[in-house]
């Protein structure tokens, strides 16, 4: 008996309603808008409310792919939330994320693996279903970096934003819609991109937040150099894994970590511009979340269209990197 293939039926995203621009910015840090639009490609982030939350997001970005797929969350066999920056250490994201939704008959997990945690939770969620271990899977990418950030460094301070994206992944007889993944990772590279405080080995203290230890810290430079060959070469894979040609792609949807990155990535994949989807310029690095938010504002600007093929490309801290191929099956 074939097992059955992965197809994304529904997505959504949210992203909070405060806008921090450049121009804020400019009055926060010693840095200007010029500075940062050359480096990033940013001109403004989105940054939650004192009301808002990692899962408040993630719930909201959930409603609306359930709502698209028209799935009841009762439906629902898993919820699987990729992010690094849960509400909590315990419960889970997925288990607050359920609760709101009315997930009643899911099981529920969190994914670690950075900005590329949305690739890895498809991954998954393929992977849950080729098993017939589920049939209806809510995948959301959901991130609150802006809480993690050290507004003093301006190397990382104008990268990030809040926000959530999610897709509803079903089981489907017409044919793989997520047609491969590929997930790798260098552990020996983890220094390059760390938020050191509030695990076991550096618990909250009032050392630990003198120190700044919560804050993200990033060797820029460095993350550069992994970020442009892991994920043209994870997509490159992927394409293959797929049975494809680059030439086959209609639309790559990277993770939207920097400006430069992506179209350096774009250039190894000899991808043009017109081929790859960006809105880094208005959300910044949302981390986990930067992927479904793209892929769904890709659909609403009618980038996408039945029978696509599209790429997805992520990396992230750990390092993570990863790829995905999907044929877009939806309407």
């Amino acid at each position: 008996m074939q097992a059955p293939d992965a197809v994304i039926t529904g997505w959504g995203h949210y992203v909070p309603e405060r806008v921090l621009t450049n121009a804020d910015l400019e009055r926060m840090v010693g840095t200007t808008n010029e500075w940062i639009v050359e480096r990033s490609g940013i001109r403004e982030r989105r940054i939650v409310g004192d009301h808002e939350s990692t899962c408040s997001m993630a719930a909201a970005a959930g409603r609306a792919a359930l709502a698209r797929a028209r799935v009841s969350a009762t439906d629902l066999d898993v919820v699987i939330i990729a992010t690094t920056t849960p509400d909590y250490l315990l419960p889970t994201a997925a288990a607050v994320v359920q609760h709101e939704l009315g997930a009643t008959n899911a099981g529920i997990f969190d994914l670690g693996a950075a900005c590329a945690g949305f690739i890895y939770g498809l991954a998954v969620a393929r992977g849950l279903i080729a098993a017939g271990s589920a049939r209806r899977i809510l995948v959301v990418g959901a991130e609150t970096i802006s809480r993690y950030v050290d507004w003093s460094d301006r190397s990382t301070c104008v990268l990030f934003g809040d926000g959530a994206g999610a897709v509803v992944v079903e089981a489907s007889a017409e044919g793989p819609g997520i047609a491969s993944a590929v997930l790798r990772g260098d552990g020996a590279k983890s220094e390059l991109l760390t938020v050191k405080g509030g695990g076991s080995k550096h618990p909250p203290t009032l050392e630990s937040v003198r120190d700044k230890l919560h804050h993200i810290r990033m060797q820029g430079s460095e993350v550069f150099k992994v970020a442009v060959p892991s994920m043209a070469a994870a997509a490159e894979e992927a394409i293959a894994q797929a049975g494809l040609r680059l030439k086959d792609i209609d639309l790559l949807v990277p993770h939207q970590a920097n400006l430069r990155i992506i179209e350096a990535v774009a250039k190894r994949l000899r991808l043009d511009a017109s081929k790859v989807f960006t809105n880094i310029e208005h959300y910044g690095n949302t981390s986990a979340a930067s992927i479904p938010i793209a892929l769904s504002e890709a659909i609403e600007q009618g980038r996408v269209h039945r029978g696509d093929r599209l790429v997805f490309a992520a990396f992230g801290g750990g390092m993570t990197w990863g790829a995905a191929v999907v044929n877009w099956t939806a309407g």
